[in-house]
C-alpha cells in the first residue's frame, strides 16, 4: 500500500487532499501532520512513498524540508501543493528536488488526474505553471523569429501601455495582493485587515480585471514581473 505524508496547516486542505488522495491511492493511505518538524520526525521513522507539502508552514518554508527528505527519506516522492505559485518559488522547490508542483486553487479533479499520472512516471505540473513555462520558453524564439525589430517594438508599447492602463491597484488592493503572495487564503487576509471574506473576494475580482488574469498564481506573477512584490 502507498503511503502518503500530507504536510499543511490548514485543516480544510488537509481533509481535501486526504479524500483526493484517497481517491486515488485507496482509503486509509495518509498520516497528517502540521509544521516541518513534525514531518522529519514522521519521515525519519517511517517509509512513505508521496509526501503533499505546502509551502508556508508555521515552522518555515516547505521547500526547505525538501534537501533533507533527499538525504534522509529517498524514497519518499514529493510534491508541492501551495497557493504560492511564482515562478522563483516553483524552480527552488524543484531544482531542490520535488517532482511535481500543484496549486490549491486547482480543482479536485485536476488534482486527481496529476496524482493518476504519477502512477504512470509522470510528473504532476498545475496547468497554469505548465503553461507559464512554456510562454516563457517560447518567448525569445517567437520574439526574434516572428517580428521585425520595429514591429515587436510597437507591439511591447502597445502591451506596456494597457498593462499600465490596466494596473492602476489602490493601496488596498495592493496590500491584499501582498498577503496572496504569502500564501495567506481569503479568510487569513480578511482576518489580517479586519474585513470581512466578501470585501477580500471582491478585491480579489478586481486585482483579476486589472491585470487581464484568472486567478491567483497569476495575479501575484504579474505583479512580481512589474516589481511590486520586491
Amino acid at each position: 500500500m502507498t503511503r502518503i505524508l500530507v504536510v499543511d496547516d490548514d485543516p480544510p486542505m488537509c481533509a481535501r487532499m486526504q479524500r483526493v488522495a484517497e481517491q486515488v491511492y485507496g482509503a486509509g493511505v495518509c498520516t497528517v501532520v502540521g509544521t516541518l518538524a513534525q514531518a522529519r520526525t514522521l519521515l525519519g521513522a517511517l517509509a512513505f512513498d508521496l509526501v503533499l507539502l505546502d509551502v508556508n508552514l508555521p515552522d518555515g518554508s516547505g521547500v526547505t524540508l525538501l534537501p533533507w527528505i533527499r538525504q534522509h527519506a529517498p524514497q519518499a516522492e514529493v510534491v508541492i501543493v501551495s497557493s504560492l505559485g511564482d515562478d522563483a518559488t516553483v524552480l527552488q522547490a524543484i531544482r531542490a528536488g520535488a517532482v511535481g508542483y500543484l496549486l490549491k486553487n486547482g480543482e479536485d479533479m485536476e488534482m486527481e488526474l496529476s496524482l493518476r499520472s504519477m502512477q504512470r512516471g509522470g510528473a504532476p505540473i498545475d496547468p497554469v505553471i505548465a503553461r507559464r513555462i512554456l510562454l516563457q520558453l517560447n518567448a525569445p524564439e517567437q520574439a526574434g523569429a516572428e517580428a521585425p525589430p520595429a514591429q515587436a517594438s510597437a507591439a511591447a508599447a502597445t502591451t506596456t501601455a494597457a498593462r499600465g492602463d490596466r494596473a492602476e491597484l489602490t493601496e488596498r488592493e495592493l496590500a491584499v495582493l501582498r498577503l496572496v503572495a504569502q500564501g495567506h487564503s481569503n479568510r487569513e487576509i480578511a482576518e489580517s485587515l479586519h474585513v470581512s471574506i466578501n470585501t477580500i473576494e471582491t478585491h480579489a475580482k478586481n486585482i483579476f480585471r486589472k491585470l487581464a488574469v484568472h486567478n491567483r498564481s497569476a495575479a501575484v506573477h504579474s505583479a512580481q514581473q512589474q516589481g511590486w512584490l520586491g
